[in-house]
Parts: structure tokens; C-alpha cells; sequence
């Protein structure tokens, strides 16, 4: 289990041996007190040491993904599946009447109700969905040396935020049920099960990735900023959030997205590490939101009068919008010094309902949310 060396050094409060448990090295002391019986009695030194020993090999390694914070540092926000997430429809198929001719006929031997024609009418699309659970760490700002375009270096105020990205498994996934309540006629009902595995372009895997899109909103100004990619900023963000670490990966919003995230079970925490950066980002910016999406695939879709046409692709004219996780900030700070530790999370909460009232219409609520989950279109996308 353990294998000691040898006696290291003396010192002034007593005597260091180095120690492998685990295949990890450990520093011993014995106290002045016990060394001079100890080192005349081999019986004794050896029991002291196998204590020493056994104590440390009773403490568990802690893997690189299984990094432990005080409590309150991180901020998890849960996932909230909806049973209304795993279907569209009733609806209409707009593309089958339009785009294959012909195919509005009466049938000799079933009633027409079966005909693909009459199915598109109304059809409803079923689908498992997944969820990532996301946690972050408070938001924050470093200074960063940045490359130019002209080959020049120029220090620049990021703002960023580190988090966290958890596949927690048990994933929606419709039921099928079927009743025959008289001879040749059926009942079918859904209901729902739990599951790791999904289906991703035709492919079954327990493993998600994280393909996020960040977007932060200068309520006050009418400011987006999409997160950039900044090498440089990597290296001083860890050193400063994970001190002492070099295990840890810490992905930026390019990389994270070639990472498999395993499920993680009550006995092994298979995280990962990511940071969202934006530079230039107003400094009068009071209060701002922070948009999320990649967490889940549950999505919703509209399709406007007169959008498709006979000759156009399938989705044509289609309007898209996706689960995405809102998280609301606020500074009680200035433009001119500004200082991370003024970022609170949540919305501002104040006595006079009237400055009360000037705060909610800003995030556009009608009370304190500090986070929220609701539909935006993707990126490349307007608003429907």
C-alpha cells in the first residue's frame, strides 16, 4: 500500500520522510518529542509510520474533474425538462402539400385519412431531450496583453466568466404505448423514460458536447457583445482561478466543444472546465445579461404564412428558437475604475418601488429573476 524511504533531513521541529500512497508523494514529520524513542525503537518507529501511512491512504485522490470549491463559490443552475419539450404539434407539415405534387389523392382501399396528404395535416414530432447542468463561478475581470492586427500588443480590461458543464445522464425520451381497447382498433398514449444514451445524427452515445454560444447584454444600452476566443487571456485566468493546479483543463469556447462529456455518477465527477471571455464591453454597462445556448436541444419552430415555396429546401421560411439560460448582473460601479468585486449576481433589489419598478423594466420582468430559462433564436437568426 505505502513505501517509505528513507529518513530525509533533521530539522529544527523534527524529522521529514517521504511518503508514496497511491502513487502520489508525501512529506511525514515526526516531532522532536518522539523522534529519540522512535528512531531507538524499530517496533515503535514502524507502528508510528504505518499510522502516519494508513491515515493518509484513507484520503481519496482527488482527480483533476473532481476539483473541490468552497461552498457558495460556484452558482449551479439546474435543468428544467419540460414534458413539453419532447414534441411539436399537433401541426401542420407545410413542406409535404407543397413540395410533392400529386400526392392529394382518394384511395380505392383505405380511407383517406391514412394518406400521407391528410397525415401532414396535423403531426406531431417527438424527440429525446437532453440537458447539460451548468455552473459558474463569480464573474470577473483581468487585465491581458492582446495581439493586434498590426502585430502590435495592447493591454485590454476582459471581462469573463468561469464555469462549469455537467452530463447528469437520465435524459427524456418519449414512451410509446399501445392499447387495443376493440378488435382492430388501437389507443396510443406517451409517456416518458429515462435514459443515457441519445441518438445524434444517427449515431447512439452516452457523451454530450458542449457547443456554446454566449452573448452578453448591456440592458441599459441596447449593447450585445458575442464572446471572442482569446488565447492570451487563458494562461493569467487559470493561474489566477485554479492557483497551484496544473491538472485542470480550462477550455475556451472554441475548444470545450471537442470535448465528450461523459455522465457523471455520484462516485466520479466527469465535469469540465470552461471560460467565456469579452473584451470591449462599455464601461458605463451597469447591468447586463448573460444569454446560453448549447445546454439542452430542446427547441421550438413557427412557420409564418407563405414562407415556403414548391421549389424551396426543406425549413425554408422556418423560424427556430432555442432553450436558452439567462443569468442577470449588475456593478454598482463607474466608468472609470471599474472593479470586479462590484458584480453581483441577480437583479438589483431596491427599497423604493419606484427605482424598484426602473430595474425591472430594464431586464424587461415583472419581478426579481436573477436567472431564467426561455426560447431565443440561434445565432444567425432574427427574432420571430
Amino acid at each position: 500500500m505505502a513505501n517509505y524511504t528513507q529518513l530525509l533531513r533533521d530539522g529544527l521541529r523534527g524529522a521529514a520522510l517521504s511518503v508514496r500512497v497511491q502513487g502520489r508523494s508525501f512529506l511525514v514529520w515526526l516531532v522532536p518529542a518522539l523522534m529519540a524513542d522512535t528512531m531507538n525503537n524499530v517496533f515503535f518507529s514502524r507502528l508510528i509510520l504505518g499510522f502516519a501511512v494508513a491515515g493518509l491512504a484513507t484520503i481519496p485522490p482527488v482527480s483533476a474533474q473532481q476539483r473541490r470549491l468552497a461552498p457558495g463559490v460556484v452558482t449551479t443552475i439546474p435543468s428544467t425538462p419540460t414534458d413539453e419539450e419532447m414534441f411539436s404539434g399537433p401541426r401542420p407539415l407545410n413542406e409535404v402539400p407543397i413540395a410533392i405534387p400529386g400526392i392529394d389523392y382518394k384511395p380505392n382501399l383505405h380511407p383517406k385519412i391514412e394518406t400521407a396528404f391528410e397525415k401532414a395535416k396535423i403531426s406531431t414530432l417527438r424527440r429525446t431531450i437532453w440537458n447539460l447542468e451548468f455552473s459558474f463561478k463569480p464573474f470577473r475581470m483581468v487585465e491581458v496583453e492582446i495581439p493586434q492586427a498590426n502585430g502590435r500588443i495592447q493591454k485590454k480590461l476582459i471581462w469573463y466568466m468561469v464555469y462549469k458543464v455537467k452530463n447528469n445522464g437520465a435524459h427524456w425520451k418519449p414512451l410509446e404505448k399501445v392499447e387495443e381497447f376493440k378488435a382492430g382498433l388501437v389507443h396510443t398514449t406517451y409517456t416518458k423514460e429515462l435514459t443515457n444514451t441519445i441518438t445524434i445524427f444517427g449515431k447512439s452515445t452516452d457523451e454530450l458536447r458542449f457547443f456554446p454560444h454566449f452573448v452578453l447584454d448591456a440592458v441599459e444600452f441596447n449593447k450585445t457583445y458575442l464572446d471572442r476566443v482569446l488565447p492570451a487571456a487563458i494562461a493569467p485566468i487559470r493561474a489566477r482561478e485554479f492557483p497551484g493546479d496544473n491538472k485542470t483543463p480550462l477550455y475556451d469556447s472554441q475548444s470545450i466543444s471537442e470535448m465528450p462529456i461523459a455522465v457523471s455518477t455520484p462516485q466520479a465527477d466527469k465535469s469540465i472546465w470552461g471560460v467565456v471571455t469579452w473584451e470591449d464591453v462599455d464601461p458605463r454597462t451597469d447591468y447586463f445579461s448573460v444569454y446560453v445556448q448549447g445546454l439542452t436541444n430542446a427547441y421550438r419552430y413557427t412557420d409564418p404564412p407563405g414562407g415556403f415555396k414548391p421549389s424551396d429546401a426543406p425549413g425554408t421560411g422556418r423560424q427556430l428558437t432555442m432553450k436558452t439560460l439567462r443569468l442577470n448582473f449588475w456593478r454598482p460601479g463607474d466608468a472609470i475604475a471599474e472593479n470586479e468585486g462590484e458584480v453581483r449576481f441577480g437583479m438589483r433589489i431596491d427599497a423604493d418601488p419606484s427605482e424598484q419598478a426602473k430595474v425591472f423594466a430594464l431586464f424587461k420582468a415583472n419581478e426579481r429573476l436573477d436567472s431564467e430559462w426561455l426560447y431565443r433564436p440561434v445565432l444567425g437568426h432574427k427574432e420571430p
